[in-house]
């Protein structure tokens, strides 16, 4: 079956009944071992390295090493009944169009692209509220009891312009507590029921999942906890507050009972780079609570009381990708790192990148990430003056982010010698590059704490000399096992 053939088949006419047949297989004991072994052989045919040029069979591999773990996720999940009938038939149907997008809805995309010469934006990152109901030690986001947050309204209309304009297929959820969002009596719940047709992903400290909600969560079928853990009992009450891991994994049992997928989210620092990728780890998340996914971020000095002794120091965040890789090879383990996974994502996603994706905070402004903390705009100034989100997203600040990122080899699609997509983040490991942005096109800071950051020469110092030391050791893996011919 080529490419056109199986894009109709799972989007066209008969696409949901060949699904439907397919969530069947996977339920049945006697089919699901023939069917995934199916879908393995066609991941190993579709990503195979051996006739590739040499500079893409390291990445070729990473990306069917990841989709290997993603399939071995799922036969897991449905193996102990951790995800409902309901859940996966709603899944299997967004990720099929996500994947396999139709040609009416492309269209979408066709149009942005004839205008402005590149795709869209592939999902949005929503902060709708700085409220949380914790106080962590390093919060990058500094949150805590201020209820500060997006109105509803807005939420939607962003939301639904974010559709209209990139044809979006995802949002994901970050924070403040999500789950602590309330606005003209909704709550965070009401967006994902009133969008079935895009994926939710929610970073939650888990505290606040009641039985109702995840009941709720099952019925609605379109979203995923990312659980936030620091490593064990320990590492994450010290973290995050005493009783914090116990009320986590009480949670956790609640939307596993409810059939819903899902993850974990750690916050990797100098002090549980061991703890969190040890067998012991693994096998408590990913065997005994079911976790389908881990995503892995290493602590950037932002937000809370930010320190340059918690960040992993450059030969431990080395070692941290390797032994992580060796983990997804061996154990078939379903984990991301958000900054050492550079190579399977060509790069940088952030400011909006074709594929990639922008932020947004509970006050509206807009800024290329998550963890990088100033704006390119309001969407409360560019509604009011009848503008859309291509407003912010054409400003000089965003589209000299994504013309450094075209440079750095994003544009080529394929490795190049002087783009190390190891060191992919403009912040972290080419700050030198991100300020001189930031002395040119003027950038709101998030906060004051963002704007003081910027303005101390001592952190500009620490990040030059960590870019430095991390730059030969990336330099060296990029040249040898990425773009080597051997």
């Amino acid at each position: 079956m080529n490419s056109a053939s199986l894009k109709y088949f799972l989007t066209g006419t008969f696409g949901r009944p060949v699904r439907r047949v397919a969530s069947h297989a996977l339920y049945s004991d006697s089919l699901r071992p023939l069917l995934l072994r199916l879908v393995r052989n066609r991941i190993q045919a579709i990503l195979s390295d051996r006739d590739m040029p040499a500079n893409q069979r390291r990445i070729i591999r990473d990306r069917r090493l990841i989709s290997l773990a993603g399939i071995g996720a799922v036969e897991k999940a449905v193996a102990r009944r951790t995800v409902s009938r309901q859940v996966l038939d709603r899944v299997g149907d967004l990720w099929s169009r996500a994947l396999f997008t139709s040609t009416e809805r492309s269209q979408v995309v066709k149009e942005f692209k004839k205008q402005h010469h590149r795709d869209p934006p592939w999902f949005i990152a929503i902060s709708p509220t700085r409220a949380c109901n914790l106080k962590c030690a390093g919060c990058y986001a500094d949150s805590g009891s201020a209820n500060t947050h997006l109105q509803w309204s807005m939420l939607k209309r962003a939301i639904d312009e974010a559709k209209a304009l990139w044809d979006i297929k995802l949002v994901v959820f970050s924070g403040g507590e999500p789950l602590s969002y309330r606005s003209e009596g909704k709550d965070l719940l009401d967006i994902v029921e009133s969008h079935p047709d895009l994926l939710f992903l929610m970073f939650t400290n888990g505290t606040l999942i009641d039985e109702r909600t995840a009941e709720r969560m099952g019925r609605l079928g379109n979203l995923t906890p990312a659980f936030s853990v620091e490593g064990m009992r320990r590492l994450t009450d010290q973290r995050r507050g005493d009783g914090v891991f116990e009320a986590v994994i009480e949670a956790m049992a609640r939307v596993r009972k409810a059939g819903v997928p899902l993850g974990i989210s750690v916050t990797v620092n100098h002090e549980n780079t061991q703890e969190v990728l040890s067998d012991d780890f693994l096998k408590y998340f990913f065997e005994e609570q079911s976790a389908f996914y881990g995503f892995f971020f290493q602590y950037l000095p932002i937000g809370r009381c930010p320190s340059f002794e918690k960040m992993p120091g450059p030969a431990e965040r080395v070692a941290f990708w390797r032994r992580l890789w060796e983990i997804v090879e061996e154990k078939r383990i379903f984990l991301i790192d958000f900054w050492n996974h550079g190579p399977l994502a060509a790069g940088c996603m952030a400011a909006g990148r074709s594929d990639g994706y922008l932020h947004i905070d509970w006050n509206g402004k807009v800024t290329p990430c998550v963890f990088v903390p100033y704006s390119a705009g309001n969407i409360h100034d560019v509604y009011r003056k009848g503008g859309t989100l291509n407003d912010i997203w054409k400003s000089p600040f965003f589209e000299a982010m994504r013309n450094w990122q075209d440079t750095y080899g994003y544009g080529q699609r394929e490795p190049i010698k002087d783009g190390d997509w190891l060191r992919a983040c403009p912040f972290r490991d080419h700050h030198s590059v991100f300020k001189g942005w930031v002395d040119l096109y003027k950038p709101e800071p998030e906060d004051e704490a963002s704007g003081e950051v910027l303005a101390d020469e001592e952190y500009a110092r620490k990040l030059g000399e960590y870019e430095a030391e991390l730059k030969p050791l990336f330099d060296k893996i990029w040249d040898e096992e990425y773009l080597s011919d051997r």
